[in-house]
């Protein structure tokens, strides 16, 4: 374990260092934990490949410690359709190119240990572990220690339900994929570190496609009026990460970097006004 934390920023420099630091087999926390059964290649070796599990009801089972190999798409969501297919308001285009460059790190929520929101929290090249119940499905992330709760029950998001960071998510089963809705955001999130910004407009739309036994693909539309023209896509695939559990991850436990990032050093939101 590392003994100080560092801004998330930086952090992402570093993260092929860190993650094995911070993650890892059970074994390395837990004494006798249960060997789970797994599918196993001709070697021994776990077979991700192999067809993917479903429950008794037929259902494609989604459950398991699920981690992306990289940081490529929360450092830039727009990564495959380009930033010039990207249908920016004009003052969203405009304060996204103020940021681009890094000039204003220090103002990333991220980087003060605040909620990535969604779907950046997802896109994060630390593990999380998705839990389903009954009547939910609960995700545990072990960047910054988050949770998230996504009621299958079929309730409906109060249209005055307070602003959140996270979001209000619902889902619902398409076939083999499971779609998630989410709303009721408060319009301070950067939807990736380049800075791309979103409005308490945001309705995000995830689809979680378990392809294979440790492969799942999250295709994510940005839908926000407030920012963006039109919705816009981007797909992201995890891999499975068997024996492994999220750690403990309090960011703000020590996090002595910000006053070396470029930009004012406060949370500056989405603002419109400020650009038009």
């Amino acid at each position: 374990m590392f003994t100080s934390t560092v801004s998330w920023l930086r952090l992402f420099a570093s993260v092929v260092i860190l993650v094995p630091m911070l993650s890892g087999p059970v074994a390395a926390q837990w004494l006798n934990a249960p060997e789970p059964e797994l599918p196993r290649t001709a070697d021994g070796a776990v077979d991700m490949d192999a067809p993917s599990p479903r429950l008794p009801s037929g259902r494609i089972d989604l459950q398991g410690i699920w981690m992306p190999d990289d940081n490529s798409y929360i450092r830039d969501l727009a990564l495959d359709v380009g930033d010039d297919n990207v249908p920016y308001l004009p003052w969203a285009r405009r304060l996204f190119d103020a940021r681009k460059d890094g000039s204003h790190s220090s103002e990333d929520p991220d980087a003060h240990c605040l909620p990535q929101g969604v779907p950046k929290i997802d896109f994060v090249a630390y593990p999380w572990k998705l839990i389903e119940t009954p009547d939910s499905v609960i995700i545990i992330y072990e960047t910054f220690t988050y949770w998230r709760q996504i009621f299958t029950d079929g309730r409906e998001v109060d249209p005055n339900a307070g602003a959140a960071w996270m979001g209000y998510s619902t889902g619902r089963w398409e076939g083999d994929t499971f779609v998630v809705e989410t709303t009721g955001f408060n319009g301070k999130v950067w939807l990736d570190q380049l800075g791309r910004p979103s409005t308490d407009r945001l309705h995000v739309t995830e689809r979680f496609t378990r392809t294979a036994f440790g492969h799942m693909t999250i295709e994510v539309t940005i839908d926000d009026p407030g920012a963006y023209t039109a919705p816009w896509s981007a797909t992201q695939v995890v891999h499975l990460r068997p024996g492994w559990e999220p750690l403990e991850f309090i960011c703000g436990e020590n996090n002595r970097d910000i006053d070396s990032l470029p930009g004012s050093g406060l949370v500056v939101p989405n603002v419109e006004a400020a650009f038009d």
